[in-house]
């Protein structure tokens, strides 16, 4: 009942309301089953258009690695470092199939990689970090560690392989050769913590 006003008020108001209301919903009835169809093609159009953004166009697994890797630098990474790199402001991934960016270009003629992927990063200052992922012969380890050595860089056992590393400037190199592959970075004016540590323990869980 409305507060101040009679019965013979109040009920005709509210069923007057009440039937507003049944005839608003009767009229929009009509539309409902086609609104949530649209709403749910818009979100399954959203979806596919996100999983299809995020699917390497030519993705291959690369066999001779144990662990979830294709020819896309995206699966390379683990997902933190994958954040750490890619969420910062300005920063620009570019993918190729450039060979190793190593100061020991007598060590990169010697091995002849066979390359992967190339993924260079560049920060909004202009520092870079560029990463190599080539296939090499299993002996290669042998022959590289030596090479790297008369360049000035300290190399150490890694896992049946080697690992070198030289930091010139603000430059710094790090080679990882081990079960006939060869993962080889160049940091310039960028060093991202634990870079090389992570890319090692996602190759060679």
């Amino acid at each position: 009942m409305i507060g101040g006003r009679k019965a013979w008020i109040a009920w005709p108001a509210g069923l007057l309301c009440a039937g507003v209301v049944a005839g608003l919903a009767w009229l929009a009835a009509p539309g409902i089953p086609a609104a949530v169809q649209f709403a749910g093609d818009l979100l399954r159009s959203a979806t596919a258009a996100e999983q299809a953004a995020s699917a390497p166009a030519t993705a291959r697994p690369i066999e001779s690695i144990g662990t979830a890797i294709t020819d896309d630098c995206r699966s390379l990474y683990p997902d933190k470092l994958w954040v750490q790199l890619s969420w910062q402001p300005h920063v620009v991934l570019d993918q190729s199939q450039d060979p190793p960016a190593t100061a020991a270009t007598g060590v990169r003629d010697a091995l002849t990689p066979d390359v992967l992927m190339t993924c260079a990063w560049r920060d909004r200052d202009g520092g870079t970090v560029v990463t190599t992922l080539a296939k090499v012969d299993a002996a290669a380890a042998a022959v590289a560690r030596p090479g790297f050595a008369s360049q000035g860089f300290h190399c150490t056992d890694a896992g049946g392989g080697i690992r070198c590393a030289r930091t010139s400037g603000r430059t710094t190199e790090e080679n990882v050769v081990r079960d006939g592959m060869w993962l080889s970075t160049t940091e310039q004016a960028w060093h991202p913590s634990g870079y090389t540590d992570e890319l090692v323990r996602r190759l060679w869980p």
